[in-house]
């Protein structure tokens, strides 16, 4: 990811929470008129303790470096939970800047899924589904999908049977994994791969353009889900999900029925 585009988002994601915020007398010295929500920049600044030039420079995505101290000040002003201030950091970090090569499932984790009873499906770093098992197949109908359409997000925001699938917690389930990819499109905003991707969404779901603007930032690996089989009814699941060893980029969920 280039520079440019890091600094981009990572201004984007502090304007979008510093919105969030409203004002706290007893931390702020200001008290002029409002009009419009959350908190000013130089509120920001003056809870982080830091000058308000530095920070619209970052929230405008100049060119700058914070320190940690600085992003923990940061993290601590606006109130961020875990999973934000992860992201925050990463942002300032930075990250891999290779461009996105769709990722090859090693034959020996093709295999284990394959053999296992339980629905099972791997996905890449964009989160494209690379291999499932039939138990997964069943479920999902991932099988039944066009080969572009084979991603998780086009999957649940473009598919009429995601929405039949998930029923009344569709649009929960949809706003925790647009908060969950979020957290790795930031660190390949440029890349062309999630480009197309983040415009092929915003083309095919107003939901999706409306939830992605709000820049809410999600972890979990882990957790439950109703899902409504069309044949089976409603069936709860506990789910997981895992890292390969063989590459980092690809990642495991099991579904265990509960």
């Amino acid at each position: 990811m280039s520079s440019t585009s890091r600094r981009t988002e990572f201004g984007d994601f502090l304007r979008s929470r510093r919105e969030k915020l409203t004002p706290d007398a007893r931390t702020l010295k200001s008290g002029r008129r409002r009009r419009t929500p959350g908190l000013r920049r130089e509120e920001v600044a003056e809870l982080a303790g830091i000058g308000v030039d530095w920070y619209v420079r970052l929230e405008q995505g100049r060119t700058v470096s914070p320190s940690d101290a600085t992003l923990v000040a940061l993290a601590h002003a606006l109130r961020l939970g875990k999973a934000e201030a992860a992201h925050l950091r990463a942002l300032a970090r930075g990250s891999d800047s290779r461009a996105f090569v769709s990722e090859h499932v090693p034959p020996a984790i093709e295999r284990m899924v394959s053999k296992l009873a339980l629905p099972a499906y791997v996905t890449g770093r964009r989160w494209d589904i690379l291999a499932w098992n039939r138990a997964a197949n069943d479920l999902f109908g991932f099988g039944r999908l066009a080969q572009t359409n084979r991603n998780i997000l086009v999957f649940i925001f473009a598919e009429r049977n995601a929405r039949q699938l998930f029923g009344s917690t569709w649009q929960e389930e949809a706003r925790r994994m647009i908060a969950l990819f979020r957290a790795t499109h930031d660190l390949h905003a440029d890349d062309p791969a999630f480009v197309d991707l983040v415009e092929r969404l915003r083309s095919v779901s107003q939901e999706f353009s409306k939830w992605w603007k709000a820049h809410d930032v999600r972890s979990g690996a882990s957790g439950q889900k109703a899902l409504a089989h069309p044949k089976r009814g409603i069936q709860h699941y506990e789910y997981a999900t895992f890292q390969a060893n063989d590459d980092p980029a690809l990642k495991l969920a099991i579904y265990t029925p509960v």
